[in-house]
């Protein structure tokens, strides 16, 4: 099990740097850019469904997808010039609190 969250937060980081760098393949008019893009979200899912066979495929994607929203947002922020009001840092905060209850529930059942 370990292995797998591991694995998942791999997965996560994959995919966040993936979609971080999403804006300098300019629609995948840049070929190199767009390869890394699409390269990076092939071994991100290829990596989530590896985790799956340990972890629930409904606590595994919600971790992946949650987690990795935030981080997008919160590096967007930090260092691609994006707004973070008061709502939007609250709703980031909602979805990692979400991600927490349902691993909660996963580990009690």
């Amino acid at each position: 099990m370990l292995g797998a969250a591991v694995l998942l937060v791999v997965a996560i980081a994959v995919e966040v740097g993936a979609t971080a760098i999403l804006p300098k393949a300019a629609g995948f008019t840049q070929p190199a850019w767009s390869a890394v893009v699409l390269g990076g979200y092939a071994a991100s899912i290829w990596l989530l469904a590896v985790v799956v066979r340990s972890i629930p495929v409904s606590v595994a994607y919600a971790v992946w997808a949650g987690l990795g929203t935030a981080a997008v947002a919160v590096i967007g922020y930090l260092w691609l010039g994006e707004s973070m009001g008061w709502l939007k840092a609250v709703s980031l905060g909602l979805i990692v609190l979400g991600v927490i209850g349902l691993n909660l529930v996963a580990s009690h059942s």
